[in-house]
């Protein structure tokens, strides 16, 4: 995580995190991190953003996956959201995603709501891609022929074409 947290210096003493899901319609521009504490009604507000969308369920979001989120957003240059395909998912989604594709991990760090799959209309699945593995900071999986790129704050990895 330390290379995470040092792409977000430089930037002030704020962290900030914009979104857009297409699948509720929200967006979401969130300043979660000031002086260096988290503010967790902030952190509250992102994981009821990255809710499971299908059964409505809300878990918390690691605040380490949320950072490399961040770190790799800055990388990027650009002012446009992400859009959050998917973050928490429960366990009967992560079931029903499995049973509908080979793609989908058993013990899916979604499920600890340590994961989030994103896209960008501004920046390719390859920029995107780059930049959050050069966060050096969890996984990082491009999934160009679905157009995202999933970020997690498990062991640093990374995987796709």
């Amino acid at each position: 995580m330390a290379n995470a947290t040092g792409f977000l210096r430089g930037g002030g003493d704020i962290r900030r995190l914009t979104m857009y899901s297409g699948r509720t319609g929200e967006s979401i521009d969130m300043i979660y991190w000031i002086d260096g504490d988290y503010i967790r009604p902030a952190l509250e507000e992102i994981s009821h953003f990255m809710r499971d969308w299908r059964t409505d369920d809300v878990h918390p979001i690691d605040p380490r996956t949320i950072d490399i989120m961040t770190a790799a957003h800055n990388l990027l240059d650009t002012s446009e959201p992400y859009t959050v395909l998917s973050g928490y998912r429960s366990p009967a989604t992560n079931a029903m995603l499995r049973a509908r594709s080979s793609g989908v991990a058993r013990n899916s760090l979604h499920m600890q709501g340590e994961a989030a799959d994103l896209r960008m209309s501004s920046r390719s699945v390859s920029q995107m891609f780059e930049a959050a593995r050069a966060c050096s900071a969890g996984g990082v999986g491009r999934y160009s022929g679905s157009g995202f790129v999933h970020m997690d704050c498990g062991p640093v990895r990374s995987w796709g074409r």
